[in-house]
This record gives structure tokens, C-alpha cells and sequence, in this order.
């Protein structure tokens, strides 16, 4: 027997689509995972008499927002070696303490710690990249989140494989093992041009025609990584990814802080999706994307956290914000992105980047109920002249009230419905002892 609809009257319900529409007295509805109707509250209370009736008086209602690239496990390793550069924090603290610690055991704990964290803050669909890929399903599973499991590849081996063809296999079989599952989703993430090799990406480019799955790639992150490529191979990676054939719009390109015009030129042709990670692009020092010029050229841009390894916060709302203000600091121009582009980023243009464009990103009859309200009434957010505005630059996380992924509630007045908080930190305190330890 089908639940009884949930019928939702928000202050202001904010569909993201079309951009910068805010409708007042409106009611959503909710049968089973998907969105009914949107509608008057008052036709709402009469054509949906029976159904649960959910006040949210002084909040906002939006798509659930969407974290377009994350290492969900590394949670775990928050704080551990901060204030580095990208390769001195990777090639001496991150790969050799993964080396060391990484499991089966390390990712399922690490994932549903951070899952919890992004739920309390409004993300409902991560876009993830790490080992252990049935872990990072199970993890999403047991959370409730739309979860896009990104299947790491590399050349060297680490304590989950050995090669790339090692990687590539491991990949496959937990994809296999996973059908069906309406939640998880699978995609091929070779790490980076600097750690994979030529015939590498070839394989990964024909695995994902033939499976009709995306690719997620971290490209561009560091001066460094473009000098390397010139070094070994002659020309920037961009570039050499393109005489691969791996540049397309199943491409979502983590990062891109370091491209030229005429890269974002290729990167638009291409229809290549950029994840935007403002927070771990300035912890790092990477650099400053140039988004306002990307998004000019018509790229679909994301927004991502990064690990909270190198953020160290998964906060969707803090990075918006974050990303807005760079955006009009990096393109000396204060229109560069208005709060409702920066909103788009998060919700509808992740979907996009995904193409789940027809499921999620915006609060549509027949898409499916990935929706979250936002509590404005405190004295932070108020006085309130327009919302989208004040969602983006003066909202908070803890301000996130209620979150629901396929019509089924995670986050109820706060309270997390699927994960248990004391379990989660308990784990969280024994991976730091171990971690500590050694």
C-alpha cells in the first residue's frame, strides 16, 4: 500500500527551475519518491485533504543540493596534515597514511560519517571518488543518498589494487554487484593525466561508451600538474586529453583552476562538465578558477567540497557562498554570479553534469522528491528581502531543517532518521586512535 501523500507549505518555495523563481503560498506534494504537484496551498488542503500536511512556516523549500565531487571516506582524516601543498600533503601524509589504514571497514565508516555531515547540511547526491566501491554503495545505501560511486584509477598500486587493469576490474565486478539498486550509481574515475597513463584513458574511454557510464577526473588542479605535463608529454593535459578522445559531456573535470582562454573554449565545444571545489582550491593554494569566464562560454559548472581531508568541511551552503564571492573577485565584476546562478550550480546544474537532469536539481512535477527546507526565521538570515539571496550569503548548514531523498525523510527538525550520530562519532574516535598510533 502507498504512504499517504506528504503535502509541504513552505513560506517560499524556490524551484530553481525556471532561475530566480520564488513562490509564496505554495504547497509541494509528495507521493511515494516522487514530486506530485506544486500548487496554491489553499487548492493543495482541498484536492489533497488527506494527506500529511507539513507547516514550514519561516523556511525555504529547494532541491536537495548537490556536492559534485567528494572523497567521502577521507572524513576521516580531517585535520591530519593541514597547511600544505597539494603533491607535499598527498605523496607524505595522505597516499602513505591511506597506505597504511584504508579498508573495506575504513571507507563504509568514513563514507556514512561524512554522508551525515552532508545530509545535516542539505546535500541529498554526492558525486564520489574513492577505493572500496561496495563500501561507498553499502555506505549510501544505509544513509539514504543518492550516491554516485566514482571508481578510482591509477597506475601505481595501493593497498585496494595493483595496476590499472587491477583498478578497472574491481570496478566492474562492484558495478555488477550493484544493478538495480536505485540509489548508487557507478563511474569511472581515472585520478588525474599526472597518475594515469595514455593507454589507461583509452581503456576507460571505450568502458564508458560501451557502459554508457560517466567519467570523473581531477584535471587542471595545480601549475604544477600543467609543468609535469609539459615535461613528460610535450603539451598541457588538457590538450593530451583531447588527442585521447576522453574530452565529452560525460566528462565531469574536477577542479579546472588552471585554464587558459583557449581552454575554456575547448572545454565548451566539448560540452565538458567542470566540479568547482572553491574551499579545497584555496586550502591547497591551487589557485583561483575562472569560473565567470567558463560559465560565459556556456560550461556547465558544479559545485563540489572536496574531501573533508582538504576542505575540511563538507558544507554545500558554506562553498556556494564561498564561490559566489570568488567568482565576482577573480572577474573583478559584481554581477559575475548572482545568488540565483550560484544556487543553480549546486542543485540543478550537478544534476546536469550527472544527467540526472530528468530525476533531480529542481523542484518538478514528476522528478524525483530530492528536496530539503531551510529554516529562515533566525537572526541571522533576517531580515529577509529575498530569499535566494540570503540562502546564499547568509544561510547556514545548521540552518537546514528537514531533508528528504526519494520522498523518504533523513533529516526531520534536525534529527537524522537513518544514521545513528553516537555510532558514527564512536568509529570516528577509533580510527583516530589507530590512525594517531602510527
Amino acid at each position: 500500500m502507498m504512504p499517504k501523500p506528504i503535502c509541504l507549505h513552505p513560506r517560499w518555495l524556490i524551484p530553481v527551475e525556471p532561475r530566480g523563481v520564488v513562490l509564496e503560498n505554495h504547497a509541494l506534494v509528495i507521493e511515494g519518491e516522487r514530486i506530485a504537484a506544486i500548487l496554491s496551498s489553499a487548492d493543495a488542503r482541498v484536492q489533497y485533504a488527506n494527506a500529511e500536511h507539513l507547516k514550514l512556516a519561516e523556511h525555504a523549500l529547494l532541491p536537495g543540493l548537490i556536492n559534485l565531487h567528494a572523497h567521502s571516506a577521507m572524513s576521516l582524516l580531517r585535520g591530519l596534515a593541514d597547511d600544505l601543498a597539494l603533491m607535499d600533503w598527498l605523496n607524505n601524509h595522505i597516499w602513505p597514511t591511506e597506505g597504511k589504514h584504508v579498508s573495506d571497514e575504513f571507507v563504509f565508516d568514513g563514507t556514512v560519517h561524512a554522508m551525515a555531515e552532508m545530509i545535516r547540511g542539505g546535500t541529498t547526491t554526492v558525486n564520489d571518488m574513492y577505493f572500496h566501491h561496495e563500501a561507498v554503495a553499502r555506505a549510501g545505501i544505509t544513509a539514504g543518498m543518492r550516491t554516485i560511486v566514482g571508481c578510482s584509477i591509477l597506475e601505481f598500486p595501493t593497498g585496494y589494487g595493483l595496476n590499472a587493469d587491477d583498478y578497472i576490474g574491481k570496478a566492474l565486478a562492484a558495478r555488477d554487484s550493484f544493478t538495480g539498486e536505485a540509489l548508487v550509481h557507478f563511474s569511472l574515475a581515472p585520478h588525474a593525466p599526472y597518475s594515469v597513463a595514455d593507454d589507461t584513458f583509452r581503456k576507460v574511454i571505450t568502458l564508458a561508451e560501451q557502459l554508457d557510464i560517466g567519467i570523473h577526473c581531477h584535471i587542471h588542479e595545480t601549475q604544477d600538474e600543467i609543468d609535469t605535463s609539459l615535461k613528460q608529454y610535450g603539451v598541457r593535459p588538457l590538450e593530451r586529453l583531447r588527442n585521447l578522445g576522453l574530452l565529452g559531456p560525460n566528462l565531469i573535470a574536477a577542479h579546472v583552476v588552471h585554464a587558459n582562454d583557449a581552454e575554456i573554449a575547448l572545454l565548451a565545444k566539448h560540452s565538458v562538465n567542470v566540479a568547482h571545489n572553491p574551499a579545497s582550491n584555496l586550502k591547497l593554494a591551487s589557485g583561483f578558477a575562472r569560473i565567470h569566464a567558463m560559465q560565459t562560454a556556456g560550461i556547465q559548472v558544479g559545485i563540489g567540497t572536496d574531501g573533508a581531508a582538504s576542505n575540511n568541511k563538507l558544507d554545500l551552503l558554506g562553498d556556494l557562498r564561498l564561490a559566489a564571492l570568488l567568482a565576482k573577485a577573480e572577474s573583478t565584476n559584481p554581477e559575475a554570479m548572482p545568488a540565483a546562478t550560484a544556487l543553480e550550480m549546486a542543485t540543478l546544474a550537478g544534476a546536469r553534469a550527472l544527467g540526472m537532469a530528468d530525476q533531480v536539481g529542481s523542484l518538478v512535477a514528476g522528478k524525483q522528491a530530492d528536496i530539503i527546507a531551510v529554516n529562515l526565521s533566525g537572526l541571522e538570515t533576517q531580515p529577509l528581502y529575498d530569499p535566494i539571496s540570503q540562502l546564499v550569503y547568509a544561510a547556514g548548514r545548521e540552518q537546514v531543517s528537514h531533508v528528504w531523498v526519494n520522498g523518504r525523510a533523513l533529516l526531520d527538525n534536525r534529527e537524522l532518521t537513518t544514521l545513528n550520530i553516537g555510532q558514527i562519532l564512536s568509529r570516528a574516535r577509533h580510527w583516530r586512535e589507530r590512525i594517531a598510533a602510527q
